[in-house]
């Protein structure tokens, strides 16, 4: 699944950065930590799941449960071209950005993961893209785990350490 190799290199990339540069500290090594997040999870995987909702539409829509030809499909493509976008600029720009493209992704994964589950108890819908390890690491852990630590860390700058 792309979520869980996309989760593999930002650990690795954050491991790999750390050791590179060698960061001891808290606030460097969380740094990295979002970085690799907000590179690979929210600007890879934006731009992985805009394709797979902009061009295989009917593919995207059979594994989510849905019907196929649904016109907010491109919608949501759309939308996760925006976080594609947003995670991949996070590179260069820093602090305020960072606590933004967090906060809005996690309300958009937190959004989708509602949704998903509504779809499993209104409508018994445990397919793929809707259910299992797939709602719970790609709408749930990972937002959340990055708006924690963004917060973290911004906590940890103001405090000096």
């Amino acid at each position: 699944m792309v979520t869980f190799l996309l989760l593999i290199l930002a650990g690795l990339s954050a491991a790999g950065l750390i050791i590179k540069k060698k960061k001891t500290g808290a606030v460097d090594s969380i740094g990295i930590i979002i970085l690799s997040m907000l590179f690979f999870n929210v600007g890879i995987g934006g731009l992985y799941a805009f394709a797979g909702h902009a061009f295989m539409a009917d593919l995207v829509a059979e594994k989510i449960g849905w019907p196929a030809g649904s016109p907010f499909q491109f919608e949501v493509a759309v939308a996760n071209l925006a976080f594609g976008v947003l995670g991949l600029v996070s590179l260069k720009f820093r602090r305020d950005f960072w606590l933004a493209t967090a906060a809005g992704y996690a309300v958009f994964m937190l959004g989708a993961a509602a949704g998903h589950v509504r779809e499993i108890v209104q409508k018994g819908n445990f397919s793929e893209y809707n259910a299992g390890a797939f709602l719970f690491v790609s709408d749930v852990i990972v937002p959340l785990a990055l708006l924690v630590l963004v917060v973290i860390h911004r906590r940890l700058l103001q405090n000096g350490r």
